[in-house]
């Protein structure tokens, strides 16, 4: 904790302190989790910053069509994306189609659990299935000339076998897409030679052992085009240091100067954002009943009796305790055996390339971003919502894709809480201004934080790592 540097300065050299060493004064994520009632893991008490440079990102990797098509190729191609949940496919014969740039692949509940293949017939190279999505099938059959497989891709039939004397059965099996089964995400991989999911997810598997995601449903799933490169939109939601100028409602009840950020392999980061205290950057400390008051996110809205902060109690107590009892009963599910932090507090972890997931019980978030087919510019954002099941044991059915309009408002989704609404409104609303911005500057590349956006810079150095493959 460094309490001689100051919240607003110009920039300059701090004496005695090293590159990435500079924090926001005041208490930190640990100094706050240390004093509360329930404790938080063991996975949330730790931290694992790594300073890791200060050079400028250049903006052509934002705009270049032939960066764009080498991350086609090294990062698309090559890297475990989540394509689905086990939830989307429930029974034999289920599928989903997941697409990402020209890819398309088709994942299918078989007899023998989940396959993925290359959704393209072996005839003519036609769609098996012709857009993303959920449906179910007893056999995959190609719509143009009728071609057609079994489940296990195995060829099934051709229409006139007696013209095609030159096709062998077993040549003609359906190529096969790698898949990986964590938390109820079914992950899939193009590159036939890559490491398996468990240590390419790295610290996640341990960090998330007492966060069972496959123990989660689908309550909200929301999709919307942004007009920006899929790193653009990805970075946004890598750091809080936004906080200030683009969500300012939200400075009374929750940190952003003093998040905590944290590097670990290649593939995961994670920022971790404690609620129930006031934004370094107010003048005035709110007290404990005035933060309660003012943790007006999702269910948070609602002050009643229970609560009213008690004599030596803390706003996070509070909050923690009327949320673990609201949501368990709203979801019917016991909440007992989440700590304080684990109701309340912020915590994000970014799987490379696109996945972006919240692992705690008020804000249950898991964000997606791809490119929009082979436009370098624009890309595609998805939120679901994934509640606790209940303690039944029974998924809800997954509900359809909420579509928003590229100029339409968050607040036409049925369901999303206004707040929050607006919140999603406040971010993706910067991101054509910085697009076209890239293309406007005279300086060619951004200037990031040493510490807040470190994030961004370990995501454009793996991207490197990948990227660079392509030019070997």
């Amino acid at each position: 904790m460094n309490d001689r540097i100051p919240m607003s300065v110009i920039p300059g050299d701090y004496a005695g302190l090293q590159p990435g060493e500079a924090r926001c004064p005041g208490p930190s994520v640990q100094d706050i989790v240390e004093r509360d009632a329930k404790p938080a893991p063991q996975a949330l008490r730790e931290t694992n910053y790594r300073f890791l440079g200060e050079e400028d990102i250049e903006y052509s990797r934002y705009t270049s069509r032939e960066f764009f098509e080498r991350e086609l190729q090294e990062i698309w191609g090559k890297t475990w994306q989540w394509a689905c949940r086990e939830e989307h496919i429930p029974q034999v014969g289920d599928y989903y189609v997941y697409e990402v740039g020209p890819y398309s692949v088709l994942v299918v509940r078989t007899d023998e659990g989940i396959k993925a293949y290359y959704n393209s017939c072996l005839h003519r190279g036609t769609k098996l299935r012709p857009e993303e999505g959920i449906g179910s099938a007893q056999e995959l059959r190609c719509p143009y000339h009728g071609w057609t497989w079994n489940l296990d891709g195995s060829l099934k039939s051709v229409p006139s076998a007696w013209d095609f004397p030159h096709v062998k059965p077993e040549a003609y099996t359906l190529p096969e897409v790698k898949v990986g089964l964590w938390g109820g995400f079914v992950f899939i991989n193009l590159d036939e030679n890559a490491e398996p999911l468990e240590s390419y997810l790295d610290v996640l598997p341990e960090h998330f052992g007492s966060w069972d995601m496959s123990k989660r449903y689908i309550e909200l799933h929301i999709a919307k085009v942004l007009p920006c490169n899929w790193k653009t939109g990805m970075e946004a939601f890598l750091e809080s240091y936004h906080v200030l100028e683009t969500h300012p409602q939200l400075l009374p009840g929750t940190s952003d100067a003093n998040v905590q950020y944290d590097v670990y392999g290649d593939h995961v980061t994670r920022f971790y954002a404690v609620g129930g205290i006031s934004s370094p950057h107010l003048e005035k400390r709110l007290t404990e009943q005035e933060l309660v008051d003012s943790m007006l996110v999702g269910d948070r809205s609602v002050v009643g009796d229970d609560l009213k902060v008690g004599e030596g109690e803390t706003a996070r107590t509070v909050m923690a305790r009327y949320l673990r009892k609201t949501l368990g009963e709203k979801y019917r599910a016991s909440l007992e055996h989440f700590s304080d932090a684990e109701i309340i507090d912020t915590i994000e972890y970014h799987v490379f390339p696109n996945m972006v997931l919240f692992p705690g019980v008020s804000l249950p978030m898991v964000y997606r971003f791809r490119p929009l087919g082979t436009d370098p510019e624009r890309c595609l954002f998805e939120i679901l919502f994934l509640r606790p099941v209940p303690d039944s044991g029974k998924h809800p059915e997954p509900p359809e894709v909420a579509f928003v309009g590229e100029d339409e408002s968050y607040g036409v989704v049925p369901g999303l809480d206004p707040v929050l609404a607006n919140v999603y409104d406040q971010d993706t609303g910067n991101l054509r201004s910085q697009q076209l911005g890239f293309k406007a500057s005279k300086k060619r590349g951004q200037t990031l934080g040493n510490y807040q956006e470190v994030r961004i810079r370990h995501f454009e150095q793996v991207v490197d790592q990948y990227v660079q493959r392509a030019v070997r």
